[in-house]
């Protein structure tokens, strides 16, 4: 009886939203807040309008002057092709919808967006979502919120379970059509929190040759992951699976009743954080993309390699994008790295004498004798502090032994 009733107060909601859209564009275009109770208050925001070409003027009207300044700043070649790229946002939840806003405020073309839950208030410990959405779908509040942010991003909200057979036929159909120019979308990022969603989507790119990134985060809330996946190049999820499948563990036992998993706002968005970076280094060529990078924050500690794919792969389409993957490298032939030109030796031609100046000093090969940490290393080494004691006592000894040798001399005298 609860649960209907809640329905029927989440649609009225709804309703009551929908009137107040049509309401404010009929009046001018300014949105009226909605309060819980679905009263429509009588403050009002007014939103921007449309750009159609990214500037890099500094004013304080321009939502893209700051992103536009990489380029000035020579990190970036060209920042405005983002608005070309389309991606994909699996799972709309305290890691996706982050996700999902970072790339809405970095202005990106296109974003298409999967999810079947709903949004509830135990979900306000954690960043993008608000009370006054409770009981409404991910998606749409996500792109409700997302449009008013920056409304040349092009929103797609579809509420589905991808791990159906008739909603996989539809996901991979946006994968293949759903660009702006509707081909292939540039990019898949999956933020789902259950391994059959993970193998779904590692399916679907593998199959068609899809690069997509995964993350995760850990159910004590305090280290998560991020992951580039190529296939044929890097390992794929069934490559590697997790440990809870390769210790035939089921995923539902980790939960005790009425326990649920930790969440950690913070957590959530460091890896949201380093999964949008490592897009944005991806689209737009700039940087190291990270094949897989970590995060302890017990620690402060990020794990950083690469995992090569597994020619034993249980997935065929993964072996499949294997042999692709060789072919071409066959075919390109090994690359020529370009020896580095020797530096020149600085010659000082404007003195009289012709002097030349080099530098003769022996490079330091001491090392610090206190071990870093794993994963760490010392910007420089630091000098040994034994050469200094050794000189130091070298010199008191030495006038200590001369006096002696020279006192034997005199008694044999």
């Amino acid at each position: 009886m609860a649960e209907k009733v809640n329905e029927q107060i989440a649609d009225l909601r709804r309703q009551v939203q929908s009137l107040t859209k049509e309401l404010n564009a009929a009046v001018g275009g300014k949105q009226a807040s909605v309060s819980d109770e679905g009263e429509v208050s009588s403050s009002t925001m007014a939103g921007r309008q449309k750009i159609d070409k990214m500037s890099a003027e500094v004013k304080d009207t321009n939502p893209y002057s700051r992103l536009m300044a990489l380029k000035r700043m020579g990190i970036v070649e060209d920042y405005e092709k983002i608005r070309e790229y389309t991606v994909i946002v699996v799972g709309i939840g305290g890691v996706g919808s982050v996700v999902a806003e970072m790339l809405t405020r970095c202005g990106i073309g296109k974003l298409i967006l999967f999810d079947y839950d709903k949004v509830e208030l135990a979900n306000m410990n954690r960043l993008f979502y608000q009370p006054h959405q409770a009981g409404i779908s991910k998606v749409e509040a996500a792109k409700d919120t997302l449009i008013h942010i920056n409304p040349d991003v092009v929103i797609e909200a579809l509420n589905m379970n991808i791990t159906t057979m008739d909603n996989f036929d539809a996901f991979v159909g946006r994968i293949m059509n759903g660009s702006l120019t509707g081909g292939k979308v540039d990019l898949v990022l999956s933020c789902v929190d259950n391994y059959e969603a993970r193998m779904t989507v590692n399916t679907a790119c593998n199959e068609h040759n899809q690069i997509w990134m995964e993350s995760g985060v850990s159910e004590n809330a305090v280290s998560g992951h991020i992951q580039y996946l190529e296939p044929g190049r890097t390992a794929c999820f069934a490559c590697l699976p997790p440990l809870v499948v390769a210790s035939n563990i089921d995923e539902k036992t980790l939960k005790k009743d009425g326990v649920c998993a930790a969440s950690l706002p913070t957590t959530m968005a460091v890896v949201a954080g380093m999964l949008v970076q490592n897009t944005l280094k991806f689209l737009l060529h700039f940087g190291e993309v990270s094949f897989y990078l970590g995060y302890n924050a017990l620690q402060d500690f990020f794990p950083k390699h690469e995992m090569y794919p597994n020619p034993q792969c249980d997935n065929r389409y993964c072996c499949d994008r294997q042999k692709d993957y060789q072919e071409k490298l066959a075919k390109e032939g090994p690359k020529v790295v370009k020896a580095a030109p020797e530096e020149e030796k600085v010659v000082h031609e404007d003195n009289d004498f012709g002097i030349e100046l080099v530098d003769e000093s022996a490079p330091v090969t001491e090392t610090n004798t206190f071990a870093a940490g794993s994963g760490l290393k010392y910007a420089y080494d630091a000098p040994s502090t034994n050469d200094n004691n050794d000189s130091a006592a070298g010199e008191e000894n030495g006038p200590t032994e001369d006096l002696a040798d020279l006192m034997a001399k005199m008694k044999s005298m």
